[in-house]
């Protein structure tokens, strides 16, 4: 679309997100159903459904050797109480290089590499596609059972806890049609705070495959770039797996720049226990 809406410019340089800021970010963009903060971890709990929403994260564990090794067995103990086993998921700035060490040497095995983007919501941005369905704050339930037919998940109780993840952060919601009738793509910006500022957080962009390589999903995200900005967000983060080329090319196209990654340790050895 040639038509384009003017954000006006910060007079003030966004302050890098990174470190805890962003580990924060990140978590209450997909919020997970309970959390635990225990020894500098932050164990995230959601049924066992999407790692980024169950798994453990060290935000400000100890440097001590032996301190650090105590604080591991601590929290995975908690895992090994549920029956699982223990998954970290290494962020780059934030997990020290000693705790994925001891992950190694034991065998944990790495998985899920991926990339942070960001991008400032500043200047001039793409209006909103004109067919966009849009809703704004809590979880619209139409926008979900779009979401959930384009991109469900596997697990016994995965559609509950999907629509109790997505309902714990405000977002803008968009579906956009292919035709007179289906919504062929589904997107969410959610909203969080991050000291006075704003940031969107983008996930759950879905496009139907039998409508892909129609500009549905430029047309998603800069919808929802648009939308966002409106709403007080200030800059994007968005998390794409390493191996999802197509949407990394269509991200940095954007103007997405990469901020950081991530990969996850999954324990592969005998589970401890309980």
């Amino acid at each position: 679309m040639n038509r384009r809406s003017r954000r006006p410019s910060s007079s003030t340089t966004l302050r890098p997100l990174t470190g805890t800021r962003l580990a924060e970010t990140l978590i209450a963009g997909w919020q997970p159903l309970q959390r635990l903060d225990t020894a500098g971890f932050a164990l995230l709990r959601s049924r066992g459904i999407t790692r980024r929403a169950h798994s453990i994260l060290a935000l400000e564990p100890p440097t001590a050797a032996d301190e650090l090794g105590a604080a591991l067995d601590r929290v995975e103990s908690l895992v090994a109480m549920a029956g699982e086993r223990p998954t970290h998921r290494i962020l780059e700035g934030v997990t020290p290089p000693a705790l994925e060490s001891l992950l190694v040497e034991r065998g944990d095995e790495a998985v899920g590499d991926s990339e942070i983007l960001e991008l400032p919501l500043t200047g001039s941005l793409p209006q909103p596609h004109p067919s966009a369905a849009i809703a704004t704050g809590a979880l619209d339930e139409p926008w979900f059972e779009t979401a959930w037919r384009l991109a469900p998940r596997e697990g016994e109780d995965a559609r509950e806890t999907m629509h109790d993840i997505l309902a714990g952060t405000p977002a803008v919601q968009v579906r956009l049609p292919a035709g007179e009738t289906a919504d062929a793509a589904v997107g969410r910006a959610a909203l969080v705070s991050a000291g006075k500022e704003t940031v969107a957080v983008l996930n759950m962009i879905a496009v139907d495959p039998g409508e892909r390589r129609r500009g549905l999903g430029r047309s998603l995200s800069t919808t929802l770039l648009a939308l966002a900005a409106v709403q007080g967000a200030r800059r994007a983060l968005l998390e794409v797996e390493v191996d999802n080329t197509p949407a990394r090319t269509l991200y940095r196209s954007l103007g997405f720049r990469r901020i950081g990654g991530y990969h996850y340790r999954v324990h592969t050895g005998p589970d401890s226990a309980a």
